[in-house]
């Protein structure tokens, strides 16, 4: 199944009802800059400059089938704290029906605060009484839950203390009564606590502990994966491997493994919260399973592309799809801009170059790929066919702007394609705001086009040396010779 097909498959997706339960958080972060080293012990100085909250846990769950288009349910736990109130409001905020959370008053609202600098992590501090909930809490829940209306459920378990035997036994049952999928991301070393359930989906260490031994291979996945299967009591486990993809195990069907859909793999944190969303979302919609968990792992490449715990949204995740086809990597107009944001959550650094690349050669191949080393993603500006015209003369180009396009965006070294319309691509240098501007070494006394802006916005301009002998005005002369 290709991208086309999932992209169907994603717009068809309706709104699918999926109730969540188990350990909702709060996730809190503070970002700043680590610049030395506190003389009161050895440790680092971070200076906060932003702090922000996160749905973390079980609401990072909700947030991802909120953003997928699912009408969801919050069935758990808070405290009677700011914390707790956050919480729910931040699910909200959502759509997401929180008429199943349950305040406790002895309880304090699950924290995990993160100390953050430039993208790293150097201290969690975790706030939490990972207790079961009292019997009236319990039954409290489980009243609401039978009461609302879902066509699967997610288990998301994080060893916070609501899922306990009672209320897990009695979520599975009440899903098999009503013939729907049931989902659960496992935290117990024993996976046969889950039986009953349609599926559970831990990563590779979950699972080697759960095994007892290593999982180093895609066959030593196979035969494990179906000893755990077993042993659990489900009809499908999806090991998740992080940036190597994920293992589907199921009774009677040859495993599948799908590679990561991601360019770059930045933080795994909250990436299985992703994978069982769009699992469930696809689920409750009446999809199989090897279509769900495609749609799943396309989710997760967005996911472990940034840093911490964020959801993925459907808008999102569709313009990745079309963009992991070479003829969607050209983008106009509007386009540009969710362009360009999808891009900077998976580069650090992005170079931008133009140019009219009318009869493609040896001398561009190489050039553009020089250009993408330079960064973590390229964005070529096109020169339209009427700009070309101008710049070239009348009998240019050679090649129409889509088909110059289509050749520049099936590159592995291309991320994105922009046509403009302009003489030069100022106009769409500051669009693009990159941060390395590339050019030809041939440009050094020309002055290149975009070069003070760049380096106003504290990006920096590079030369590249060309490939000699090699140009589309030497190579259509050889041609008309001949």
């Amino acid at each position: 199944m290709g991208e086309r097909e999932l992209i169907r498959v994603l717009q068809e997706l309706a709104e699918p009802r999926v109730a969540v339960v188990g350990d909702f958080m709060l996730d809190h972060y503070l970002w700043g800059d680590a610049g030395r080293v506190s003389p009161e012990a050895p440790v680092p100085v971070v200076h906060a400059r932003r702090e922000e909250h996160r749905l973390g846990g079980a609401g990072n769950v909700v947030a991802n089938l909120a953003g997928l288009g699912a009408r969801v349910g919050c069935f758990g736990a808070v405290g009677r704290d700011e914390p707790g109130r956050r919480l729910a409001a931040g699910l909200e905020e959502c759509g997401a029906d929180t008429a199943g959370l349950v305040t406790c008053r002895d309880r304090p609202t699950t924290q995990k605060i993160r100390v953050m600098a430039r993208s790293q992590q150097m201290l969690r501090v975790d706030r939490e009484e990972p207790e079961p909930l009292s019997d009236a809490e319990a039954e409290a829940l489980l009243a609401a839950l039978t009461a609302a209306e879902w066509d699967a459920v997610v288990l998301s378990d994080y060893g916070k203390g609501v899922l306990s035997d009672r209320i897990l036994a009695a979520v599975l049952a009440e899903a098999r009564r009503r013939g729907v999928p049931s989902l659960v991301d496992p935290k117990r070393r024993d996976f046969a606590a889950y039986a009953g359930a349609t599926a559970i989906t831990p990563n590779r260490a979950e699972a080697e502990a759960a095994l007892g031994r290593l999982l180093p291979d895609l066959d030593a996945l196979a035969a494990g994966g179906e000893e755990l299967r077993r042993q659990a009591g489900v009809e499908v486990l999806l090991i998740t491997l992080s940036a190597e993809g994920m293992f589907l195990v199921r009774a009677d069907r040859e495993p599948l493994h799908l590679p990561t859909a991601a360019r770059q793999v930045y933080d795994v944190t909250g990436a299985g919260d992703t994978v069982i969303a769009a699992l469930a979302a696809a689920l409750a919609a009446g999809r199989d399973w090897e279509t769900s968990v495609r749609l799943a792992n396309a989710a997760a490449g967005l996911a472990v592309a940034r840093v911490g715990t964020a959801a993925v949204g459907r808008q999102e995740l569709l313009h990745h799809l079309s963009a992991a086809s070479p003829d969607r990597k050209v983008v106009h107009g509007e386009a540009l801009a969710p362009a360009l944001a999808e891009l900077r959550r998976e580069a650090n650094r992005i170079v931008f170059t133009n140019g009219c690349f009318d009869i493609l050669h040896a001398g561009h191949v190489r050039y553009l790929a020089a250009a993408r080393a330079l960064g973590d993603a390229l964005v070529v500006g096109l020169n339209d066919d009427d700009s070309v015209r101008r710049l070239k003369g009348q009998d240019r180009p050679f090649n129409p702007l889509a088909d110059r396009a289509e050749v520049l965006a099936a590159l592995e070294s291309v991320d994105l394609v922009v046509p403009f319309a302009e003489d030069t691509p100022a106009e769409l240098i500051e669009r693009v705001r990159p941060d390395v501007l590339a050019k030809g070494a041939d440009w050094a006394e020309k002055g290149v086009v975009g070069a003070e802006f760049v380096r106003a916005h504290g990006g920096e301009v590079r030369l590249i040396d060309l490939l000699p002998g090699r140009s589309t005005t030497g190579l259509a002369e050889r041609i008309r010779r001949r």
